[in-house]
């Protein structure tokens, strides 16, 4: 793919353009993608409005006939892209340094890993990279490597990548029927009265006056979601609950806890801040710097195999350490 980029950019072709027309052969990497975003990813710096101009004009063709943007690509494609040229800004590039991470599970069809707190899974949002930019970096050699699953930047756990589209159109599948089993920790401030709790409230995605991402629950225009929390063990104003997601929304386990009245220890978005300061204090006990919100077990069907597979990501040194302070203050006491 990068020498398919290389190609559209610079490739000579008439004295007018400096560039040429590229014939592309699709295989497995790119099988039952959407044109349209095909192009936006092969031809990256490429403006968005040029990709839709030339997807509308029939400069791009498909086995030699004209396709709109929802057209999806078939193993044995040839796709005739035309010349276009990079936008200044985008060719300038950020340096990316090649990253791995802790791998929990990997195959020809998948790759599992232990995302530390505090990394951004991909760039954007003031990032200029996150850990798929980086595995890609690092792993020059592979053909195809897409996200799964989102996780946040201050969550720690369970990430998921496809080594093929194959893979990854299953995956989504799974996760819009709800056929995967995602399960989380949480210490949250407070004691959870329940033993198991189910919290169905409706959240809703705005943005704040300076650009950031925001949810609240809200009826109107919030999107139905759903969490369970079972409770792990209390704790003398706090408890360690296991979150079960029935939905996969933007921060729903945070907000469903804050709006609850039991926000999670160290989120800076929804969370005590007083506390979070106090806690965060160098020396203070019970101690903690990060959000304690950890993946730590998904189960789903083998993409390839159709087999059940569970993943588990112990929980990191730092979150058992605040867990030993708090029993150790509960002892004390």
């Amino acid at each position: 793919m990068n020498e398919l980029r290389h190609q559209i950019e610079t490739e000579p072709r008439s004295r007018t353009s400096g560039l040429q027309v590229a014939y592309v052969t699709i295989d497995e990497s790119a099988e039952g993608q959407r044109i349209d975003n095909y192009l936006l990813k092969v031809a990256k710096g490429v403006p968005k409005s040029h990709i839709y101009r030339v997807l509308r004009s029939g400069e791009v063709r498909v086995n030699k006939g004209r396709i709109d943007a929802t057209y999806r690509l078939k193993l044995g494609d040839v796709v005739r892209i035309p010349p276009m040229r990079v936008a200044e800004k985008a060719s300038e590039g950020t340096f990316v340094p090649a990253g791995e991470f802790p791998v929990l599970f990997e195959d020809t069809h998948l790759l599992v890993i232990d995302k530390p707190a505090g990394v951004a899974v991909h760039g954007g949002s003031g990032v200029a990279f996150g850990v798929i930019e980086q595995l890609r970096r690092a792993r020059p050699e592979a053909k195809f490597l897409e996200l799964v699953h989102r996780l946040d930047r201050e969550t720690s756990g369970i990430l998921v990548l496809a080594k093929k589209r194959s893979a990854l159109v299953h995956l989504h599948e799974q996760i819009r029927g709800s056929d995967m089993d995602k399960r989380y920790f949480a210490c949250v401030v407070g004691e959870f009265p329940n033993a198991r709790q189910h919290v169905k409230l409706p959240l809703y995605k705005y943005s704040t006056p300076d650009g950031e991402r925001r949810v609240r629950v809200q009826a109107e225009g919030g999107l139905a979601s759903h969490t369970v929390f079972n409770r792990v063990k209390a704790f003398e104003g706090f408890t360690l609950l296991e979150a079960e997601l029935k939905t996969g929304r933007t921060h729903q386990i945070r907000v469903h806890l804050q709006s609850t009245g039991f926000p999670i220890i160290g989120d800076e978005k929804y969370g005590d801040f007083a506390l979070n300061k106090a806690l965060s204090r160098s020396g203070a006990k019970p101690g903690i710097k990060r959000m304690f919100l950890h993946a730590h077990k998904l189960t789903f069907i083998h993409p390839n195999t159709g087999e059940p597979i569970t993943v588990s990501a112990p929980l990191p040194p730092e979150c058992v350490d605040f867990l030993q302070q708090l029993t150790q203050i509960g002892d004390a006491s």
